[in-house]
């Protein structure tokens, strides 16, 4: 197994990428060890005692490290535990891992409605791709007032130019194509 890596726009992260099917569907993250323990890969990396995040894409690792770490003196480890984890037979695939976006209760009118299926569609089809590429992912939360509320995943969480990506990108994108969002702003 050869596992490829490359380098996120968030210096802390760096993405995986083994060349095979991770996950079916979904995404998972785990913020801490405690998250982590049912999950048997995220395990053993935070077990390195060197990792702050992990997020599982359909086809890709994305691993933050903590900021006293040296990208050269950890990346040896986590390789030979991913390469461990897939070649002893191991599976991330199951349902009872794969976690929802947060999503606020709203009881949105018809027009709202239509709305939200605009910005839920443009992020599908025109801003997820292009996170996922970066190691990351990003989740409608909610829509009130004109104001578009996402959740930032993996490499996007704590990124450095995670809010030049939601107001110059996200948020631009979003106003030209549905005239009612005003502002996109991040959750966590």
């Amino acid at each position: 197994m050869f596992i490829q890596t490359e380098e996120t726009p968030n210096p802390l992260t760096l993405k995986f990428i083994p060349g095979i099917e991770i996950l079916k569907e979904g995404t998972l993250e785990f913020k801490n060890l405690d998250e982590a323990k049912t999950n048997l890969l995220a395990n053993e990396l935070f077990k390195t005692g060197k990792v702050s995040n992990i997020f599982l894409g359909q086809d890709f690792i994305s691993i933050t490290k903590i900021s006293d770490s040296d990208w050269e003196h950890i990346k040896p480890n986590f390789l030979s535990i991913i390469m461990d984890f897939f070649s002893s037979g191991g599976s991330l695939d199951s349902q009872e891992n794969v976690k929802s976006p947060k999503k606020e209760n709203i009881k949105y009118t018809k027009k709202e409605l239509e709305i939200v299926e605009k910005i839920k569609d443009l992020l599908d089809q025109r801003v997820k791709p292009a996170v996922a590429q970066d190691g990351g992912d990003i989740s409608f939360v909610s829509f009130k007032k004109g104001v578009v509320f996402l959740e930032l995943q993996g490499a996007c969480s704590g990124c450095p130019s995670s809010t030049m990506t939601l107001k110059s990108g996200i948020e631009n994108m979003l106003k030209y194509y549905v005239p009612e969002v005003q502002s996109v702003e991040p959750v966590n």
